[in-house]
C-alpha cells in the first residue's frame, strides 16, 4: 500500500530594516509532485484591538488559521504586547493536547518586533532581522541575510530573497503576497 503523498509548499520570509517590516509569502501549494494551487494567500494582516499585526504561515492551512485565531485572542487579552501574546500562544501550543497536533509555523510582526512561533514552544526573534520558514525557508533566509548590509529596503530584500528561493525550491513559486508595517 502506498503512502498518501504529503502536502508541500510555502516559503515565508520576514525582513526588518529601516523602520519597516515586510512579510512575504509565495502562493504555491503542492501535493506530492503536483502543484495544486499557485495563488494561495499565506500572509495576512490582523487588527486585534486596533493594533496592526502581520503574519505569514507555513504548514497546514487549517492548522495555521487555528493558530492565527488563537494569536488574535491572545493579542486582544494583551493589547500592544506581541511578545507576550506569542509566548502565551507557544505555551498553549506546547501543552494543549489538541494544539500539539497542529502542523504549522508562523512569522509575526507588529512593525517593531519580528518573531517566529513554532509548535515546539519556541518564540524566536531573528538575530539578523531576517526570518524565514517553510520548504524554501533556508534559501530565503540565506539570501535575505546576504543582502542586509546593502542599500536595499526591507521590501526589496524580501522580494529578492523570495525570488532566489523560488528559483531553487520546487515547492516555492514567484507569486508573492506582501504585507508591510512601518514604525
Amino acid at each position: 500500500m502506498s503512502e498518501f503523498p504529503g502536502w508541500h509548499g510555502t516559503t515565508i520570509c520576514g525582513v526588518r530594516k529601516g523602520g519597516e517590516v515586510v512579510i512575504a509569502g509565495d502562493g504555491q501549494v503542492s501535493l506530492g509532485d503536483t502543484v495544486i494551487k499557485g495563488t494561495a494567500r499565506k500572509v495576512r494582516r490582523l487588527s486585534p484591538g486596533g493594533y496592526d499585526i502581520i503574519a505569514g504561515f507555513a504548514g497546514s492551512t487549517a492548522d495555521a488559521f487555528t493558530l492565527l485565531e488563537r494569536l488574535e485572542t491572545k493579542l486582544e487579552a494583551t493589547p500592544g504586547q506581541l511578545a507576550r501574546a506569542c509566548v502565551e500562544l507557544a505555551k498553549d501550543w506546547r501543552t494543549d493536547k489538541y494544539l500539539q497536533k497542529l502542523e504549522a509555523m508562523l512569522i509575526v510582526s507588529d512593525g517593531k518586533d519580528l518573531f517566529v512561533v513554532t509548535g515546539a514552544g519556541d518564540v524566536l526573534e531573528p538575530e539578523h532581522d531576517v526570518a524565514a520558514i517553510g520548504s524554501g525557508g533556508n534559501y530565503a533566509l540565506a539570501a535575505g541575510r546576504a543582502m542586509m548590509d546593502t542599500d536595499k529596503s526591507a521590501e526589496e530584500i524580501a522580494r529578492a530573497a523570495m525570488a532566489i528561493a523560488a528559483d531553487i525550491c520546487v515547492y516555492t513559486n514567484g507569486n508573492l503576497t506582501l504585507e508591510t508595517l512601518k514604525t
